[in-house]
């Protein structure tokens, strides 16, 4: 069955009762038993719920995997994994990564004990000189956010199969339409479904999707133990997005690369930041492993001056100044002071992150109302002394 196909049916099945083609929002906490212990399959919504079930079900068949699983948000869902470690545990993560990623890491789970090593994952050479007897994870994002550099999920499932770690990879800003890492050779497959998946800002949501049915029964323990699983509106609202994801980011990554190619050839930009040139280091791998390069950019004004890159970031029309990514409409973000505010200055600079480095989540608007837009953005942003 081909992709589209798939988005439209996954997890779609026609309500036995009634014969609503839509899954039914099951808004209930429990369920009435036939006899003690006797039940039709569903006992306390935090454990079952059938709209959670059918989305975890779609879960699964999008990102070519056996197992889904649905959670409060994608920040949950990246707890629930780190809940599967113990104190003493090390952990290699990307260097560059969600700001909220690295608080959960930072400020929660290494008072825990657990240990957490921050480097440069494009290079796979770094990741095995970190490589000990208690390393038990390792934690990708690519396209990395916010600076857009590549793993090889390929190579680095290989290296973690080599000394028996496990390897999740966050899948947020490529999505199942455009990179499947469990295909690839990973363990588990991290999304916050508030973006891509739902594509309509309208939901906060994350999922979790695997094969490995040990694995599984782990994080669905977490999941029922620790309680933080969506409600079935919510859950409704992802299956409905998900029946539109391939077409949507049919046209966010079209989008994406004629602004891309216009913010290049744009006197007053800098740098641009998207994985689509053939001159970004991550390239070959990028072109290797994804359909096609997506709806993120970042970019840099040749003016370094944050003045410009607030008046830039205050001045646009069509591109809303916003924290989150991934919706039909587009987005405009400061990473500095949003989006990865809470990782240290001093570690941002380190690893590329400016003071007046622009992230945008491209939407699906047309291209060339886009580009006037931030074309007008950029010319009041150059009158800035």
């Amino acid at each position: 069955m081909k992709k589209l196909t798939k988005y439209i049916h996954a997890g779609a099945h026609p309500d036995p009762s009634t014969g609503a083609i839509m899954t039914p929002i099951y808004q209930t906490s429990t369920y009435v038993q036939e006899a003690p212990g006797v039940n039709k399959g569903f006992e306390y919504a935090r454990s079952q719920n059938p709209t959670r079930q059918a989305l975890e079900e779609a879960l699964a068949v999008i990102e070519e995997g056996n197992f889904g699983l649905a959670f409060s948000s994608g920040v949950a869902a990246t707890d629930a994994v780190i809940k599967l470690l113990k104190p003493g545990d090390e952990v290699i993560a990307g260097n560059d990564m969600y700001g909220g990623t690295y608080r959960l890491f930072s400020k929660v789970f290494e008072k825990f004990g657990i240990v957490f090593h921050y480097i440069n994952l494009s290079d796979i050479n770094n990741i095995e000189k970190h490589i000990n007897p208690k390393t038990k994870l390792v934690w990708v994002e690519t396209p990395t956010n916010p600076l857009m550099n590549i793993a090889d999920i390929a190579g680095i499932a290989h290296l973690s199969k080599k000394h028996k770690l496990l390897l999740c990879v966050d899948n947020t800003f490529a999505s199942p339409a455009l990179q499947n890492p469990l295909s690839l050779g990973a363990d588990i497959v991290m999304h916050s479904a508030t973006k891509y998946l739902s594509g309509h800002s309208d939901v906060i949501q994350g999922a979790l999707i695997m094969n490995d049915k040990a694995l599984r029964d782990e994080l669905y323990f977490i999941q029922k133990s620790c309680g933080a699983v969506p409600g079935p509106m919510d859950c409704f609202l992802v299956l409905r997005g998900i029946k539109t994801l391939g077409i949507r980011m049919e046209r966010h990554s079209a989008n994406g690369e004629k602004i891309a190619h216009f913010l290049k050839s744009h006197p007053a930009i800098k740098k641009v930041y998207w994985p689509g040139f053939e001159e970004h280091p991550g390239y070959a791998i990028a072109k290797k492993q994804m359909k096609s390069f997506g709806g993120m950019i970042s970019f840099e004004l040749k003016q370094e001056s944050i003045e410009a890159a607030r008046k830039l970031l205050s001045s646009t029309k069509l591109f809303s100044l916003a924290e989150s990514l991934g919706g039909v409409e587009s987005l405009i973000n400061h990473p500095a002071s949003m989006t990865h505010a809470s990782i240290p200055r001093e570690e941002r600079i380190k690893n590329g992150l400016s003071d007046t480095l622009i992230r945008l989540s491209v939407g699906i608007e047309d291209a060339d109302d886009l580009i006037e837009d931030l074309n007008q953005a950029i010319q009041l942003a150059e009158n800035v002394k």
